[in-house]
């Protein structure tokens, strides 16, 4: 029985979607790897503080508006099937679930297929990436909002989709940003950035207690 050859997944590589889940398939020593604009990056390892406790205080703040929002699914760093160039695994996707009317879909094989309506990236030796290709990616596959945690500079950026081209969001007076994608999704900045997670989930908690979350967990419900 001949074994048939696959050349290891390495950054650089250009590839098309298949034969980069082909390859990445067959090696399950890598545990990230992503694919943008038809070249491969494999992921250098987490680290704690620059990656792991962010992305645990944001899949917190994502996880309790999803657990609160009827037809809205959350997941923790998914392969998302955007194009034939480009399959990366963001950090985090916020989605309205298809039947209650959203923009993706599962795959017969459990993968999202299309454009989840809120990503968040956490950039550390990503940041280039994550603010160049990756973001004219997401923007080009209807992505409609984008949030950037660039953790050496400790800074959050907030884009959402309007007529075809990212702008940004910027706190209120009192250091919030809302959603516009999900009404009652509010993110008290400086709190999450401070890890002072009590407080940013007080704020959440007044947007999930707002006539326009009401009103949007309605809308989903009568999809």
């Amino acid at each position: 029985m001949v074994r048939e050859y696959s050349p290891p997944l390495e950054s650089g590589d250009r590839l098309n979607r298949p034969e980069f889940e082909r390859r990445y398939a067959a090696a399950p020593h890598i545990r990230k790897a992503e694919l943008i604009e038809g070249i491969v990056y494999v992921a250098s390892p987490l680290r704690h503080e620059l990656h792991g406790k962010p992305h645990s205080r944001v899949m917190t703040w994502l996880g309790v508006y999803q657990s609160l929002t009827p037809g809205v699914d959350l997941s923790d760093t998914p392969t998302v099937r955007l194009d034939l160039d480009n399959e990366p695994p963001p950090d985090a996707v916020l989605f309205i679930e298809p039947n209650a009317g959203g923009q993706t879909r599962l795959s017969s094989d459990d993968y999202i297929e299309g454009a989840p309506e809120l990503i968040v990236e956490i950039a550390a030796s990503s940041a280039a990436i994550d603010r160049g290709s990756k973001k004219q990616v997401y923007r080009r596959n209807g992505v409609r909002e984008y949030v950037i945690w660039q953790s050496y500079e400790n800074e959050i950026e907030w884009f959402y989709l309007s007529d075809g081209d990212y702008r940004s969001l910027s706190p209120d007076a009192d250091g919030i940003i809302r959603s516009q994608v999900f009404p009652g999704l509010w993110l008290a900045v400086e709190m999450l950035l401070s890890n002072q997670m009590a407080q940013v989930l007080e704020v959440l908690q007044l947007g999930l207690n707002s006539q326009e979350h009401g009103d949007f967990v309605k809308q989903l419900g009568q999809k």
